[in-house]
């Protein structure tokens, strides 16, 4: 999801959306442990679309 997407979607989503990411990470780190993922770069790249969603959704809460 690009960063543009998150700024059009409503704070309702924005929650839903991080609380999938939340679950997905908690999976990959699961794969890790048990050596079973391949790419680790997917870890990284989860947290920081977590941490973009929490950005976009303070930014919303600020405007209103």
């Amino acid at each position: 999801m690009k960063l543009q997407e998150m700024r059009e979607k409503t704070i309702d989503e924005l929650k839903s959306a991080a609380i999938d990411y939340k679950k997905q990470l908690l999976e990959l780190r699961v794969k890790k442990a048990t050596n079973k993922l391949e790419d680790t770069a997917l870890i990284s790249k989860t947290k920081h679309y977590i941490s973009q969603i929490k950005t976009v959704i303070k930014e919303k809460e600020g405007q209103q």
